[in-house]
């Protein structure tokens, strides 16, 4: 039998060595710790437990030992031995538990949630980690992309419901995978969007959801440092990080960032009656918010919050977001309900959150984009003064503004105006700096922009729930008729009102996201949760019959207006509110608001219209946009022009004509908008240089 060494206590989790592997876990409660090694991802005992001797195996916190023999593809977990309290916290030693730190999980043929609960033994069912190579991804063949936030467009999409469809022309064995997405590049680099925002891949518990559903979304982590096994082609648990570095080289390759969207404010292990998994298991004290009686505190909406502010969960999130930068090659994260990582002992809000601050100091984290949602279900809500510099926030009142203002609620206006302008009331009265504000109309969770202009409520009976799920505030409108209708002036309305809002979107100051398939229509029959759909109701949609083709190419020219005119629409520092003494020949930039006449906004709660000009310098104006969101037809009047005005956008004409290929000259003294429309125009001198 291969021998038992010391071992070290670094790195966390499973190492090879030249000698076999080196197992770390932290424990620090624990007085006896097993690790067992198991023959298959089925066996249902394991073929050799290991007891960690107290005195020789533990060093502080961490139990570790060196076995002999051993490489990549063992399968491995451990059981923890300790005080278990009166409260229900503590130790469960019939549980064998996942290594949090397992780059690899295997067992999921004969895996069942529910015998982790109880005071049963769960050995035949339950998952083990697998020991993996721990390479660095290599930047050299694949390096970052590296956009810079002006020019950069998010793309938020589940890596499952993507190419899940049988037309989507990606491969069956690869469909609903990360491989699949890679079939479907070409069409994301077409679209135009420069960086891919990925649904949670970090291993989650499909199983933890109502009876007879899925968790499709995965905001359920089982693990934060294995990729999801329901993503990868094949059983094979070690092709799982081959197959992620895949997804992100080609992705490099193509000119595309990946982020991911990770959850590390809460666990699948759920309230005091959820499963022991593997961190409750090993010190559920260290890893969860608790009151003094062992009660688990919740601003998660999901039975547990995790303590970011203790170290040893620090130190394992951190490893986590090295794991998938470094190893795994991933260009930033999106942290779900990050604000939850702020809060300290008692939940209470720190304004130097230890998590935050390590992340920010990590040079290994340096060079990443990181974004958060600035709200948890505990009522926290910091926005402008969310505590980490580096990391921006969902802007979540760009979405409620651009929503209100388009379905014609009163005092819309000004709020729509501060949010083309960067938020200046927001943040402290000053345009935002790019970077820390991600403007957003839709996202996974609510809506999609086709049921936004097509239900006033939700329509979530699906989900088993009666309708109670779901957020109720959803800001939508259906223009008439309650979904689907072949009510032609309705149909035609909804179909000006997205590009209303797609163009509000993507022509305003910020960093701005797209949501999978509002770019060719794609609904979920009025479903805004469908966290447990892993149905065609969640999937994109690829056929002609069923996209809006005119709709794409409306959105693709409309990213390439966006970069092309980046300085007009998105410049890296905000536009002067106020004309400056400018030589002949000074191009500084600088805007002017108006109403239907010039130099008069109308900010009364009871306007719906609104119109700006960039103007270049005093030669003239080189930019000028008009929404009327009134249900009647408005006249503007237009500033002088540096050279004559062409119209670029007018969503108010038929598909093709709304945003040509080639912008119009456009002769008249001022413009009309029809009701509900969007106009821009841009000085020819612009008009001649786009591409579309």
């Amino acid at each position: 039998m291969s021998a038992i060494l010391r071992g070290r206590p670094w790195p966390l989790g499973s190492t090879i060595t030249p000698r076999g592997v080196n197992f770390s876990v932290a424990a620090p409660q624990a007085n006896r710790v097993e690790l067992l090694i198991f023959s298959s991802g089925d066996a249902p005992s394991p073929d050799r437990i290991i007891d960690l001797d107290v005195h020789t195996h533990r060093s502080g916190d961490y139990w570790h030992a060196e076995v002999e023999g051993l490489t990549a593809g063992c399968l491995y977990g451990y059981r923890v031995f300790g005080p278990l309290a009166p409260g229900g916290h503590g130790f469960r030693p019939a549980k064998v538990l996942l290594d949090p730190c397992a780059r690899g999980i295997d067992g999921w043929s004969v895996y069942q949630r529910e015998m982790a609960t109880g005071a049963s033994p769960n050995t035949d069912c339950c998952l083990k980690g697998v020991v993996c190579e721990r390479d660095a991804f290599d930047f050299d063949a694949h390096p970052r992309p590296r956009h810079d936030w002006q020019q950069t467009v998010i793309y938020e999409m589940h890596v499952g419901g993507f190419t899940r469809r049988s037309d989507s022309g990606v491969a069956p064995e690869r469909r609903g995978t990360l491989l699949g997405v890679i079939d479907k590049i070409p069409y994301l680099k077409d679209l135009g969007v420069t960086t891919i925002e990925l649904l949670p891949v970090q291993a989650f518990d499909p199983d933890d959801a109502p009876p007879g559903r899925d968790n499709a979304w995965g905001y359920s982590p089982l693990s934060w440092f294995t990729p999801h096994q329901g993503y990868i082609c094949g059983g094979d648990p070690l092709e799982a990080r081959k197959q992620m570095r895949e997804l992100v080289a080609a992705c490099h390759d193509a000119g595309l960032e990946v982020l991911l969207d990770v959850v590390y404010n809460h666990t699948t292990e759920g309230n005091r009656n959820g499963p022991t998994l593997s961190w409750r298991g090993l010190g559920d004290q260290f890893y969860y918010h608790q009151t003094s009686k062992g009660d688990y505190l919740d601003v998660s909406g999901c039975g547990n919050s995790i303590a970011a502010h203790q170290p040893l969960t620090r130190a394992l999130i951190l490893e986590s977001l090295r794991c998938w930068a470094i190893e795994l090659g991933v260009d930033g994260f999106r942290f779900d309900l990050g604000i939850e990582l702020s809060r300290g002992e008692g939940l209470k809000p720190l304004e130097q959150p230890p998590l935050l601050e390590a992340m920010e100091a990590d040079p290994l984290l340096s060079d990443l984009k990181m974004v958060s949602e600035p709200w948890d279900c505990g009522g926290l809500y910091r926005l402008n003064d969310f505590p980490a510099q580096r990391i921006g926030t969902w802007n979540g009142r760009f979405r409620d503004a651009l929503r209100g203002f388009w379905k014609g609620d009163e005092d819309s206006t000004w709020a729509m105006g501060q949010r083309l302008r960067g938020s200046p009331d927001l943040y402290e009265g000053k345009p935002v700096n790019l970077g820390r504000s991600v403007n957003l109309l839709t996202a996974h969770d609510g809506f999609t922009l086709m049921d936004l202009v097509s239900f006033n409520g939700k329509h979530n009976l699906a989900n088993g729930e009666d309708n109670r799920d779901g957020e109720n505030h959803n800001i939508s409108w259906n223009h008439g008729v309650e979904g689907p209708t072949t009510d032609h002036a309705v149909t035609a309305l909804r179909r000006r009102q997205q590009r209303n809002m797609l163009s509000t979107l993507l022509l305003a100051r910020g960093v701005p996201m797209l949501l999978m398939g509002d770019e060719v229509g794609r609904s979920q029959g009025g479903n805004n949760n469908t966290w447990c759909q892993d149905t065609p109701l969640s999937w994109m949609i690829w056929s002609d019959d069923h996209c809006d083709m005119e709709l794409l190419t409306y959105v693709k020219r409309l990213l390439v207006v966006r970069r092309q005119l980046a300085d007009l629409f998105n410049p890296l520092v905000g536009h002067s509110e106020k004309p400056q003494r400018f030589s002949s020949d000074t191009d500084g930039y600088w805007r002017q608001w108006h109403g239907v006449e010039l130099g008069k906004p109308d900010w009364a709660s009871w306007s719906h219209c609104l119109a700006l000009s960039v103007h270049k310098g005093n030669q003239g104006a080189v930019l000028w946009a008009g929404l009327n969101a009134y249900f009647k037809a408005m006249h503007f009047d237009l500033p002088e022009a540096t050279t004559p005005w062409h119209r670029l956008i007018d969503t108010a004409l038929p598909p093709g004509q709304d945003l040509p290929a080639h912008p119009e000259p456009w002769t008249p003294p001022g413009v009309p908008l029809e009701a509900r429309s969007l106009v821009v125009m841009v000085a020819g001198e612009y008009a001649n240089s786009l591409r579309l």
